[in-house]
């Protein structure tokens, strides 16, 4: 097992066999959320299999284990949070139900990628990564001319709707303050764009 990242006691990421894994206390949401858009622009729903999570890519699956009780739900992450303290997983109440922590609220996890659409650095887990998105192209051609005039640009593939774009974005950015200076710096130079999430 090789620890990769160590935030606290109760937060961590670790690699074992090629899963990602990550420990600390997980929180649930219900009720006063149910109807309500997520991030990813579902319809939160109380009673499905769901999850928000700080920085997983939307659509992930993952296995949370309760290290209280053994039991374990596998969840879809649709949403963004939780951002209390050193919660690391906000379940849905289904999810929460399942491995019984409704009661107590918040237990002590063990959540395991399974499936992602896209690769997972594990330094983006514990830590938002901003940066700003330029211009978008069909053609990645197109797109890497775009951003051979811009200084720390880059083409990332994406698909939206099953075909492929190609993205230009500028910087990666620990805080979002500091992606929207280089954003303003950008507009002064005639360009116009956004500040995102790099793992949405």
């Amino acid at each position: 097992m090789i620890l990769l990242t160590a935030c606290s006691s109760q937060r961590q990421v670790q690699q074992q066999r090629g899963a990602i894994i990550q420990e600390g206390i997980a929180s649930w949401y219900g009720p006063g959320f149910h109807g309500q858009a997520t991030a990813n622009g579902e319809t939160y729903d109380q009673n499905a299999l769901t999850a928000a999570h700080r920085t997983l890519p939307f659509d992930t699956v993952v296995r949370v284990l309760n290290l209280e009780n053994g039991k374990n739900v596998i969840v879809r992450i649709n949403d963004r949070g939780p951002y209390v303290g050193n919660r690391i997983i906000d379940l849905s109440y289904r999810a929460a139900r399942d491995i019984d922590m409704i009661g107590p609220g918040t237990a002590r996890v063990r959540v395991e990628v399974l499936r992602s659409e896209r690769p997972i650095n594990p330094r983006e887990i514990e830590r938002e990564l901003f940066t700003v998105q330029v211009a978008s192209y069909n053609s990645r051609r197109e797109a890497e001319q775009f951003a051979r005039g811009i200084q720390d640009a880059r083409v990332r593939e994406a698909l939206v709707n099953r075909n492929a774009v190609y993205r230009v974005y500028v910087g990666e950015f620990t805080r979002r303050q500091d992606a929207e200076a280089r954003l303003q710096r950008l507009r002064r130079q005639g360009l116009n764009g956004f500040v995102k999430q790099v793992q949405n």
